[in-house]
């Protein structure tokens, strides 16, 4: 059976070829489509609707039964105007410049979405103007992953409810993060993560006021005490080097380690305020929270982690990337070394 024949149905396509469906028709009845087609305003539309996706339709068929039958025919049939059906026969060959340039942009924002999986259109609007100089609006490139069913991929992670807080360092901070200059809030926490069936262990010290990454370790042992303390002493040396006698507030949760006397004592000597989150409470230290699930995302999804031979060489090219190229949302979308820079630290 020929393919009209299957869509249309052999009884309809019997009535095209005696005419008597065109005749069926009163000139009432065709005025009446005419004014109600004439109201359409182009194909400029991102998702077809409404009448305008009808008469799309309607183009197609003529199109796909013109190889049998005569479009003078056919659009008689179908109530449109030969002139409309060939201009936009014309318009699938020759493509208006608005339409090229949507593909290419299109194509661009699939390419950035395809090295980066776990963000969403804003980022990604962010990241064209960052390092490809194209400046295209949240809404349109909003618009353009719609078009092509482009989604993030990062889990949606559901908060816990606030608990009671457990004193052992008092929360100085208590939600105020505003800051005026590097090292005056840092926050640290441990991250772990599975590689090749090893549970690898990550600790960060970051600084509140560009999330810049100050220092990390990683480990592949277990409650790897370690890592903490020569992280936290990768910072004290960063704040030496700037020869500040301004206090520094370090924020943590309760972790065994942030709550052992060795490592209170250690920021003591140094002008460090220990500033400590409620038991079981990440929203009160939602910065380096929310850093680590995306980080993680942007491992696995972005820079596929899984398919790294060096574990090492992989995060620390990964740091160098975060601090140096990657443009954050809380950063007005500059990088936390721009960040620092613009504003006259070096």
């Amino acid at each position: 059976m020929w393919a009209g024949e299957h869509f249309f149905g052999a009884s309809y396509l019997k009535k095209i070829i005696g005419g008597r469906a065109a005749e069926t028709r009163t000139d009432e009845e065709r005025n009446r489509d005419r004014a109600i087609k004439k109201r359409l305003h182009g194909e400029r539309s991102w998702f077809k609707q409404g009448i305008r996706s009808y008469q799309q339709k309607e183009f197609e068929i003529i199109l796909l039964l013109s190889r049998k039958y005569s479009v003078h025919l056919l659009c008689g049939v179908m109530g449109v105007n030969r002139s409309g059906y060939y201009g936009w026969k014309h318009r699938q060959i020759h493509k208006p410049g608005w339409i090229v340039r949507r593909e290419n942009n299109i194509e661009l924002v699939r390419g950035v979405h395809i090295d980066h999986p776990s963000h969403g259109y804003v980022w990604i609007a962010a990241y064209l103007k960052q390092s490809l100089g194209v400046i295209l609006s949240d809404q349109y490139v909003y618009r353009c992953c719609r078009f092509s069913g482009i989604k993030s991929q990062s889990r949606r992670i559901q908060t816990r409810k606030i608990r009671e807080e457990k004193v052992i360092s008092p929360n100085r901070i208590n939600g105020r993060w505003e800051t005026t200059r590097p090292y005056e809030v840092v926050v640290s926490d441990m991250t772990c993560f599975y590689h090749k069936g090893t549970l690898y262990e990550l600790t960060l010290y970051v600084d509140t006021f560009n999330n810049e990454i100050l220092s990390y370790r990683l480990s592949s042992r277990r409650g790897d005490r370690m890592t903490y303390f020569d992280g936290i002493k990768d910072v004290i040396q960063r704040i030496k080097k700037e020869q500040t006698s301004q206090v520094t507030v370090l924020h943590t949760d309760q972790g065994a380690v942030y709550s052992s006397r060795s490592f209170n004592e250690l920021l003591s000597q140094y002008n460090i305020i220990h500033s400590m989150s409620r038991a079981g409470t990440p929203t009160d230290n939602p910065i380096i929270e929310s850093l680590n699930g995306w980080m993680k995302e942007e491992m696995f999804l972005d820079f596929q982690l899984r398919k790294a031979d060096d574990i090492n060489v992989f995060i620390k090219r990964y740091m160098h990337w975060f601090n140096n190229e990657r443009p954050a949302y809380s950063l007005k979308y500059k990088t936390p070394v721009q960040y620092r820079m613009e504003r006259g630290f070096y």
